[in-house]
């Protein structure tokens, strides 16, 4: 580890705390409706959206109408997808001629793009069309991000008001996201990265000769456009199938430390804008600090065993850190930076192999996913991810001091801790349940690359991701077969939406309580003693729950590792 390293770390830290505010207001105007400097532009474009679909947007919507009409909406667009990934060989923008995709493949894919995880079982440059990549996966990842942050609002609207039965109106909702935040900020993110020599054309393939004399062909394509709402929704799809790590993607360190900073910023800014929604912005600063110091120890662990190296290496004369899949051109911190950032966001982009890192440093983003989006999670699913362990966190401190739980000036009642434990379940029973099945089918063990602790790291690491709607992969799974595509296709839609309508009933329950204001014998939820609370309810549930597979997959790999064994 260096000064240097060190240094990344925490002035990125530095940066985004230093954005939460900003990001948090506009986010808290959206929120509330409110208008923007934007609007003088973009709202006849949003009253010309309204007319059109004939939507009342003031017209508020109840829990089950709110879930039912995201439901419909998201289950209409992974048809869509479907369709076009299947036709792809007959629709135009395919200057490379190719084929559509085969029924397994296209399930999986628009699934994965419809349920902001972008897994991506295929190569994406020798795989999908021009067209393909435009609308019917970029598409998604303004629309998937959009409907994570709008969830949050229903959220936190279900803790803001006070007897009513609503929590607001999804397509309001979505729309103004969009509009006034995702698409303003992709359109300057997106000049950006072509200004710092990211491809945006709508070329196939450009012939070059190299310095050496040699003819090669170089496939381009619209990248920018799709790299800049790839990192600010968290999808983390790219154009290229090194992702993040092929320099048409991510050329330069300035661009690796743009990329990462706009996975985090959304999901940062959300914690105020909670804070401002239930009236008191110290409850944004507990949560957010609650995650920031998950992510802190995640990045402590994984930048240590990546400087570390691998001691077998070390016994043979090769000395320094372990540098095997990554990129020179960022190096040991970087890497180790970007990889715990995008398992802690749910985004899944990738600057380097995560199957090559060590295997303790590897444990950790298999481990963020595993938590649930919680360490800053998803735009949207993270601070809604987190708000359910907080249910639970003030319903243990309720029993530890003898009271009806409250929490921001609710009671939590059996209804909502019932609630909430039924969306955190989901995530153990899918990811556990499906790696074991694969762990004993022939089709599943067909997968691995590798045998043994590493070979089982690697079913595990698809299906932790797949739940958590992360989208990275090990790298080392063989995972576009009908077995995988559609299994992983079915933990991904489970992922998502088994979370969301449990959530979005908590917040219905909510929203129709009563204020209770704090008092004397009122569990105080802004301290330290919170923060410290909420991160260990955060480990003890992900640790119970993970740590016999992790016991199996990562840890039996390094202590293999420490005795000297390579396979």
């Amino acid at each position: 580890m260096t000064f240097a390293g060190w240094a990344l770390i925490l002035g990125f830290t530095a940066i985004l705390l230093a954005l939460t505010k900003p990001m948090g207001a506009w986010l808290f105007a959206l929120y509330e409706g409110r208008r923007t400097p934007l609007h003088i532009v973009l709202g006849p474009v949003e009253r010309g959206f309204y007319k059109l679909a004939g939507i009342d947007p003031d017209a508020e919507q109840s829990w089950r109408r709110y879930a039912l009409h995201m439901l419909l909406f998201n289950f209409v667009l992974l048809a869509f997808t479907y369709a076009v990934l299947r036709l792809q060989g007959v629709l135009p923008g395919n200057p490379q001629g190719l084929a559509g995709l085969s029924p397994h493949l296209a399930f999986n894919t628009a699934v994965s793009f419809t349920t902001n995880t972008n897994w991506q079982s295929y190569g994406g440059e020798s795989t999908m069309s021009n067209l393909s990549q435009m609308l019917g996966l970029t598409i998604h990842n303004f629309l998937s991000a959009a409907t994570g942050i709008a969830l949050a609002f229903a959220l936190f609207r279900g803790f803001a008001r006070r007897s009513t039965a609503t929590i607001g109106n999804f397509w309001a909702d979505a729309t103004r996201v969009t509009l006034y935040l995702l698409l303003p900020a992709c359109i300057l993110y997106t000049l950006f990265l072509i200004a710092s020599g990211v491809p945006q054309t709508m070329a196939g393939v450009v012939d070059v000769t190299t310095l050496e004399g040699a003819k090669q062909s170089l496939l381009l394509g619209p990248v920018a456009s799709q790299e800049a709402i790839k990192m600010l929704g968290t999808n983390g799809g790219g154009f290229f199938n090194a992702n993040s790590a092929h320099p048409f993607e991510n050329p330069t360190e300035l661009t690796n430390l743009i990329q990462m900073l706009s996975i985090f910023v959304v999901g940062f800014g959300l914690t105020w804008t909670f804070g401002k929604a239930v009236g008191n912005t110290r409850q944004g600063w507990a949560i957010l600090s609650a995650m920031v110091i998950l992510f802190l120890a995640g990045v402590a662990v994984t930048y240590w065993q990546e400087a570390a190296g691998n001691p077998v290496l070390h016994h043979l004369g090769v000395a320094g850190g372990n540098m095997e899949g990554k990129e020179v051109r960022f190096g040991i911190a970087a890497s180790a930076l970007f990889s715990v950032v995008t398992t802690a966001a749910s985004c899944g982009a990738v600057n380097a192999m995560h199957d090559s890192f060590t295997a303790l440093g590897g444990m950790i983003p298999l481990f963020n996913m595993q938590l649930g989006e919680v360490v800053i999670g998803g735009v949207g699913a993270g601070i809604y991810g987190f708000l359910l362990f907080a249910i639970l966190a003030v319903f243990v401190a309720g029993l530890m001091v003898g009271r009806t739980p409250e929490y921001v000036g609710k009671k939590i009642e059996a209804r909502e801790v019932k609630l909430a434990v039924l969306a955190i379940a989901v995530l153990p029973l899918m990811i556990l349940g499906l790696a074991a099945l694969s762990s004993v089918l022939e089709q599943g063990l067909a997968g691995p690359l590798n045998k043994g602790p590493h070979g089982f790291s690697e079913i595990l690491y698809a299906f932790t991701s797949a739940v958590a709607n992360n989208g990275s992969a090990f790298a080392g799974l063989t995972a576009n077969t009908p077995y995988y595509n559609g299994l992983l296709g079915v933990a991904m839609w489970v992922g998502r939406f088994f979370i969301i309508v449990p959530m979005l009933a908590i917040a219905g329950s909510l929203a129709a309580k009563k204020y209770v204001p704090e008092s004397a014998g009122s569990f105080p939820t802004t301290g330290p003693l919170w923060v410290g609370l909420l991160v260990g309810i955060v480990l003890i549930l992900g640790g119970l729950t993970f740590l016999p597979g992790l016991a199996l997959g990562p840890i039996a790999d390094h202590l293999a590792m420490i005795r000297g064994q390579l396979s």
